[in-house]
């Protein structure tokens, strides 16, 4: 068994702190202080120190470093389900930054008005558990923000900007415009809207957006709206397939249908094929989010980037954690139409 310089014996796993400050001679309180570079350390110790720990080949814990600091290296994220593509993609992007800066992540369901409260309430005695905490589509009134801020609780939103915090959202109504649009432009002059708005208990701001969307540009091209074509389709493949036959099933049918989500798009074509129609020669269909499987789908859709959306929320999180952020980051994501086969002129245009 071999020895390093100081006389610790190397080759018995890994090398503590605790065995840096025996062979140095000194308490574990200096050699932390020492390595991390911090004042009140004689110039010869500190070298001392620093041979001593290249000897035994330390190298510090940076977890056990942020513990040192008063940190949990753990931040707190609220989501209202992680069964969506889109909560799931956010979820995606806030590890792939976290993890690499040696954080852990814990997820909150907040998946109804109770829930909202109570994790709000609970918000400043989180803090004890979490460095900080990254909010997908919650609603956070004015006055919560203020009671937050005033806690010094560490906050993200995503979705939804708010007060005092750092946000990263995009710009609904510019998406669901260029959509719409689209369908008009093609010729469509029949025109449906697939997204939940009355049945929202949490409040999502996302499904009036999208849907006031659908009617402004109705309106401003002159064409009827009628209230049997907009039908909820609860954010899921089976929402949307539910609406796209009630739709389907009316007389006279729409020739499009704006869907304000992928994956009640993707239901609206299977009730579809179902039924026999042909896409899109007999109904052109356009989603909202470019789902992973909205390309092989040949999908038209609205193009957001969740992951980036969730990294950019835990880089400015870890900003305002480690004290370098010196304004309030909000980031507006942007959005694209994306044109594939599931849209045309209607049948008979010329």
């Amino acid at each position: 068994m071999r020895e390093g310089a100081s006389g610790a014996r190397l080759g018995r796993g890994e090398p503590t702190i605790d065995d840096v400050a025996t062979a140095a001679g000194v308490s574990v309180a200096t050699v932390s202080r020492a390595l991390r570079g911090l004042p009140n350390v004689a110039p010869a110790t500190r070298a001392r120190v620093i041979e001593v720990a290249a000897a035994l080949s330390y190298r510090p814990d940076p977890h056990a470093a942020r513990l040192a600091a008063g940190r949990t290296t753990t931040v707190g994220m609220a989501v209202p389900s992680v069964h969506p593509w889109y909560f799931a993609q956010v979820v995606g992007g806030v590890e792939r930054v976290l993890a690499p800066a040696g954080y852990d992540l814990l997820l909150y369901a907040v998946d109804g008005e109770d829930a909202r409260r109570r994790f709000l309430a609970e918000a400043k005695p989180f803090r004890k558990r979490v460095d900080g905490l990254v909010v997908v589509d919650l609603r956070i009134t004015d006055d919560e923000a203020a009671d937050l801020a005033a806690t010094g609780v560490r906050l993200v939103t995503i979705g939804r900007a708010t007060p005092s915090f750092p946000s990263v959202t995009i710009d609904n109504v510019a998406g669901a415009t260029a959509a719409v649009e689209h369908l008009v432009e093609l010729g469509h002059r029949h025109i449906a809207f697939v997204g939940d708005v009355d049945d929202n208990p949490l409040g999502f701001a996302v499904p009036e957006l999208r849907r006031s969307s659908y009617r402004a540009v109705l309106d401003r091209h002159g064409l009827t709206r009628v209230a049997a074509w907009e039908v909820g389709g609860r954010f899921s493949i089976q929402g949307g397939t539910d609406a796209g036959h009630e739709l389907l099933a009316l007389d006279p049918r729409p020739t499009a249908i704006f869907a304000a989500s992928d994956e009640m798009a993707m239901g609206v074509l299977v009730a579809a094929r179902e039924l026999g129609l042909a896409v899109p020669g007999d109904l052109s269909v356009v989603g909202f989010d470019d789902h992973d499987a909205a390309g092989p789908l040949g999908l038209t859709t609205v193009r957001q980037l969740p992951l980036a959306h969730g990294a950019a929320a835990a880089g400015f999180l870890l900003d305002v954690i480690a004290g370098t952020a010196d304004h309030l980051e909000r980031w507006e994501a942007p959005t694209e139409l994306i044109r594939r086969a599931s849209t045309a002129p209607p049948r008979g245009a010329c």
